[in-house]
């Protein structure tokens, strides 16, 4: 592996390589935070599959992604005096030395839970307001709740076995059925199927299952197992279209065979 001064040198190289773009390069030139959001959104997204595919090499490539988007915001703060990397990172280091007063204080941590206690209790001491501030608003629906419930477990706020969460699970499921039963208006229906979502998203954080994960593995084998149905259509010349429900569950039971 490199050594610390190589790595510093790369870092440097990347710093040199960003002011020659910044100056030189007619789209680098145009960017703004606005511009490069949704780009830095698409570059994590990138990331978060490589991980999930387990790809040692997409995952250093889409970290050096995500690590130009960093550079690259720090480059534009410098510009109007705002900030520049340097302020980055240290109020990155100021922070994680903060907020681990069990490393660099007196504090005692012996297990992860007692470590999230202590980092909620120092971010309310730090000004927010709420527990629950810390979750962004732009998170999708799923690992926000994910991220609710892990903030609200930090400061004692949890169920005490699986078993009353599973209960839980049963009796939203209980109240979505009823409001379906009775033709209830579409918001009630939507408000109960929200609970239910959310009561299995509790479920899955005690049987320690990343439920974004979870369904995201799903996803990828529904789409594995629907181009199979695709191809077998494509070798008779025929479009899946042209398949009858019959014939594409015959060829879904083989996909889920292989």
């Amino acid at each position: 592996m490199s050594s610390r001064q190589e790595k510093l040198e790369a870092f440097g190289k990347l710093l040199d390589i960003m002011d020659d773009l910044r100056e030189k390069c007619p789209w680098d030139k145009k960017q703004t935070f606005q511009s490069l959001r949704h780009l830095t959104i698409e570059e994590t997204y990138e990331l978060a599959d490589a991980i999930l595919e387990n790809d040692s090499v997409e995952i250093k490539k889409e970290l050096g992604d995500v690590l130009l988007h960093i550079v690259f915001y720090a480059k534009i703060g410098s510009e109007t005096q705002s900030f520049d990397v340097k302020d980055v990172i240290d109020s990155l280091c100021e922070k994680l030395i903060h907020r681990h007063p069990h490393i660099y204080g007196d504090t005692i941590a012996n297990d992860e839970e007692a470590v999230k206690a202590n980092w909620e209790k120092l971010k309310i001491k730090e000004g927010n307001q709420s527990v629950l501030q810390g979750v962004p608003k732009s998170l999708p629906s799923l690992v926000k709740a994910s991220r609710i419930q892990d903030k609200a477990k930090a400061v004692g706020f949890d169920w005490e076995n699986i078993d009353q969460v599973w209960e839980k699970v049963q009796e939203e499921l209980a109240e979505l059925q009823n409001e379906i039963k009775n033709n209830s208006e579409p918001s009630e229906i939507t408000a109960e199927f929200g609970d239910v979502l959310f009561s299995l998203i509790n479920y899955a954080r005690f049987l320690d299952v990343n439920p974004d994960e979870a369904l995201e593995r799903t996803n990828k084998k529904f789409i594995s197992r629907f181009q199979f149905i695709e191809n077998k259509a494509q070798e008779s010349n025929r479009s899946i279209h042209d398949l009858s429900l019959e014939e594409m569950n015959f060829f879904w039971n083989q996909a889920k065979s292989q």
